[in-house]
């Protein structure tokens, strides 16, 4: 379920405030290759499932990165902050990447809102990600991610 905010300047009551989750998505073999396709990294224990059944994790994994890229995907299912006339992911701080993503996993994204700051005439707020995969105690991703709201 989505957490909505009415306008920008919500954000700042709401700081510790959980988010929600977003929906779950199964990281196959196909996204695992297109992504291995659009970045070069071609490493076999993303793409050669034969090798990787004998590798270190016993099937193919998802690139670290790719986990990462779906918190573009995961944060408008976590927050919608409406009320803007234009948004901007300024970047992230603290990425990790605890454990794996073995392919056929189910991954989502957990948010929390860490922080919020005004800054030349915009919302700031950093909203911590946490990739959680199905099953596990332990995330895939944890990411802190900073976005800018301009009020309407």
């Amino acid at each position: 379920m989505t957490t909505v905010f009415k306008q920008p300047k919500d954000l700042i009551s709401a700081v510790g405030s959980a988010l929600g989750s977003s929906d779950w998505l199964e990281i196959d073999q196909q996204r695992i290759n297109l992504f291995a396709d659009a970045t070069g990294d071609h490493q076999w224990i993303h793409v050669d499932p034969e090798r990787a059944k004998d590798g270190p994790f016993g099937k193919c994994i998802a690139h670290g990165y790719l986990t990462l890229s779906l918190v573009n995907l995961f944060l408008p299912q976590i927050i919608d902050v409406q009320g803007v006339s234009m948004g901007v992911n300024v970047g992230c701080d603290r990425i990790r990447f605890p454990s794996p993503v073995p392919v056929g996993s189910r991954v989502r994204g957990n948010g929390e809102l860490v922080s919020v700051e005004e800054i030349k005439g915009a919302i700031q707020s950093v909203v911590r990600v946490t990739v959680e995969i199905e099953g596990s105690d332990r995330p895939a991703c944890v990411a802190d991610t900073i976005s800018r709201y301009f009020p309407a």
